[in-house]
């Protein structure tokens, strides 16, 4: 099957990041592909892929970037499909710099942004984007949100276990 979804990173030092990303989409049995291509060092590969990729078939690109974090921006700049930015920690500043720049786009050229290192996020924001045409993944999607209910139900409840002298 044809990827849909694109990862993109700036760097394979993303990866570990990225990966989350890649195992919800595999999960969910959404078909993507990945690849690192760098705003700065490779400029024309980074165009002619952000121009490429909706005749490719791909409909969401999910950008993850570092420091001054520019590939997300341009690749929307040259595309016209959603684009989500996962800013990277790794500088000095902890990714706040990457953050910064991804959620500072000029009127025109819109990136979703999720949280620094936010790849499971960024995958799941995908998901939502695809299932509002996909019944399938739309269900595979409430499954999934009601199974984090539930984790959350199960721990709540294992808490009442926990004993402290002075608990109220």
């Amino acid at each position: 099957m044809s990827p849909i979804v694109s990862i993109i990173m700036g760097s394979t030092s993303d990866l570990p990041v990225m990966e989350k990303a890649a195992q919800l989409l595999n999960d969910m049995h959404v078909p993507f592909e990945i690849n690192a291509l760098s705003a700065h060092r490779t400029p024309e590969a980074v165009e002619q892929f952000a121009k490429g990729a909706q005749a490719r078939g791909i409909k969401v690109i999910i950008a993850a970037a570092g420091m001054a974090a520019a590939l997300p921006g341009v690749i929307a700049a040259n595309t016209t499909l959603p684009v989500i930015g996962v800013p990277i920690k790794g500088s000095v500043l902890d990714g706040v710099d990457a953050l910064y720049s991804i959620i500072q786009m000029p009127p025109g050229i819109p990136v979703a942004t999720v949280a620094i290192n936010g790849a499971m996020n960024a995958a799941i924001l995908a998901i939502q984007m695809l299932a509002l045409s996909d019944k399938q993944l739309a269900e595979a999607l409430a499954s999934y949100k009601q199974g984090l209910k539930k984790k959350i139900e199960k721990a709540n409840e294992d808490l009442k276990e926990v004993k402290y002298e002075y608990k109220c």
